[in-house]
């Protein structure tokens, strides 16, 4: 398709030479898109990671600042340092305790370990711990109490808990009078972390310590990340480090960003997961509409190449349809505004030479007409001396063997068959008139062949008084029995089969003879397209004589076909058109 049409290589070329440019163009702009969004994404994150970072620090500042506030209390201190509390002085403890219990709504426990008394403080809620002997306590001895971490985190039921140790000292005395254990819930945590990222696309962990210890992760996230994600903070960087690396998390590519920083010497990292499809959605969006504006452009140019293509092809379309038509015959080509540029140039001179060409092969069509008739009329005149000498041998027959009035009837048969052949004056008759001619054709073939061979005729009455041409049928029949039936096996039968279909007449005679291989079919019908009608069938008033007097008097109009399977159907079909005149 590619090679024959210009048309096609018009249009592919001129869209392949718009559509690479604007291809290449739209790649590099999205890469280098991507590279700039990146950028500006790990920098905006980082700043906004530095902010949420600050304000965990200042969160914990604040629950810092809880432990302290027992200092500013004398009485509480001098409490403490009763190695044997009474009443009053357990009951100040744990007045002070409860204070400091609901003084934030995220406490959910206060332990306290006196260091002096050995005496052991504890408020928390009930509905959130049944047992708070299931959450991590620290150990109660004094001794034990130098590998207590000041910041950790411990989980109970699911939940977690940031949990805050401090040892109270009497200041400037080393005195250790008791360790004061916090617990908080993550609620503040997970809402100042929630304010970092976007939940439908990014993923952000905070932890704590050098452990890594998890203080949050966002909903549906894994509870850590691997350690190739996590590397340790450098001490020589101090505190605000940053930094990023590309990875996969939950089989997505992107980046991690990381920040790290310290609290009380206590270390604090911050890591965000953020997807490349999502870095890159901007640049998508910017691509998608870059194509979708060049798709629009590359419409219009599409549109004015077809335009283009169209109205140089289309002229050159049409004079190959005009070549075909009169390389056929048919000479009436298509009419056309000429134009007047090259192309049009060559289609008036294209339609004059065909003007021409039509006036000569008229005249000479005419005069060919002229000779064909004459030779139909002497074909009509001959008699076939092959078909008399048989038909009159076997009549003989009939009379030396059984004496009977039958000689009669063939010889009245013979008759009719001569009168109807050398009627030389009537070109045309009714269909009725032809089929009779044929039964006594048929009769007489069959009473020579005996019980070898058998005909059937099937015609509707509505077709019986359409005119048709003279002398169609019983060629055809004659080639049924020479060709199909006598070079075959020596028996057989033909069926003739007539029918009127609207305005055209559908004959059809078969036979299950010998029959046409590919090639003598293809022989015929090349023989059909000749354009010298002089040449006469090699067989007489054969097959092709009736094609040629067929489409000498109805033209285009008339078509035929021929199938053939040997020994089982040999078809050939007719359809002539009816004219008004002859119904």
């Amino acid at each position: 398709m590619y090679k024959r049409s210009l048309f096609v290589k018009l249009l592919v070329w001129m869209l392949l030479a718009t559509a690479i440019p604007f291809l290449s163009s739209n790649l590099i702009a999205y890469r280098s898109t991507s590279a700039t969004l990146q950028s500006n994404m790990i920098e905006m994150n980082r700043n906004t990671m530095n902010i949420g970072m600050e304000n965990m620090k200042k969160y914990l500042q604040e629950l810092n600042q809880l432990s302290v506030s027992w200092y500013y209390d004398q009485n509480l201190i001098g409490n403490l340092w009763l190695d044997k509390p009474n009443f009053d002085q357990d009951n100040y403890i744990d007045r002070q305790l409860a204070y400091l219990y609901y003084s934030r709504p995220d406490i959910r426990l206060v332990n306290f370990y006196s260091g002096m008394s050995g005496q052991k403080y504890v408020k928390f809620n009930y509905s959130v711990l049944n047992n708070p002997q299931q959450l991590h306590l620290p150990p109660e001895r004094k001794e034990q109490w130098n590998s207590v971490p000041g910041y950790e985190m411990n989980s109970f039921n699911g939940s977690r808990f940031l949990t805050i140790h401090k040892k109270v000292i009497d200041y400037p005395k080393p005195n250790v009078l008791g360790l004061l254990s916090m617990y908080f819930s993550t609620d503040e945590i997970e809402r100042l972390c929630r304010q970092l990222f976007n939940p439908a696309h990014e993923t952000v962990f905070m932890y704590m310590n050098a452990d890594r210890q998890l203080m949050y992760a966002s909903s549906g996230a894994a509870e850590s990340l691997s350690v190739q994600h996590l590397k340790k903070p450098d001490p020589d960087k101090g505190a605000g480090q940053q930094e990023y690396v590309f990875g996969e998390y939950n089989g997505k590519q992107g980046v991690f960003i990381i920040v790290n920083d310290r609290f009380n010497e206590t270390p604090l990292t911050m890591v965000k997961f953020i997807p490349s499809d999502f870095i890159n959605q901007a640049a998508k969006q910017t691509l998608d509409r870059s194509l979708v504006i060049q798709f629009i452009a590359l419409a219009f140019i599409l549109l004015f190449t077809f335009a283009l293509s169209f109205s140089t092809i289309a002229p050159i379309k049409r004079l190959i349809r005009n070549m075909t038509r009169v390389e056929i015959g048919q000479f009436d080509v298509e009419q056309f505004k000429t134009r007047e540029d090259e192309i049009g140039i060559l289609e008036l001179r294209f339609q004059t030479m065909v003007r021409n060409l039509k006036d000569m092969i008229i005249r000479e069509y005419e005069q060919r007409i002229e000779l064909s008739t004459a030779q139909l009329k002497m074909l009509q005149a001959q008699i076939n001396p092959h078909f008399l000498y048989n038909t009159l041998q076997s009549i003989g027959t009939i009379a030396l063997r059984h004496r009977v009035e039958e000689i009669s009837d063939k010889i009245s048969q013979l008759g009719a068959i001569l009168r109807y052949s050398m009627d030389l004056d009537t070109e045309t008759v009714y269909l009725q008139k032809e089929i009779e001619h044929i039964e006594h054709y048929l009769s007489l073939q069959e009473n020579r062949f005996k019980h070898k061979l058998s005909y059937t005729i099937n015609c509707e009455p509505e077709a019986l008084k359409v005119m048709v041409p003279k002398m169609i049928l019983q060629p055809l029949v004659e080639n049924s029995i020479i060709h199909g039936i006598e070079s075959g096996t020596g028996t057989g039968a033909i069926y003739l089969d007539i029918a009127k279909v609207q305005d055209t007449l559908h004959l059809c005679i078969s036979d299950n003879g010998k029959g046409m291989d590919y090639n003598e079919i293809e022989q015929v019908s090349l023989r059909f397209n000749e354009p010298n009608i002089h040449r006469q069938d090699e067989g007489g008033i054969g097959l092709i004589n009736v094609l040629q007097r067929l489409r000498l008097k109805y033209g285009d109009r008339f078509s035929w076909e021929i199938s053939s399977t040997p020994y089982e159907k040999t078809a050939i079909r007719f359809i002539i058109p009816i004219r008004e005149e002859e119904l």
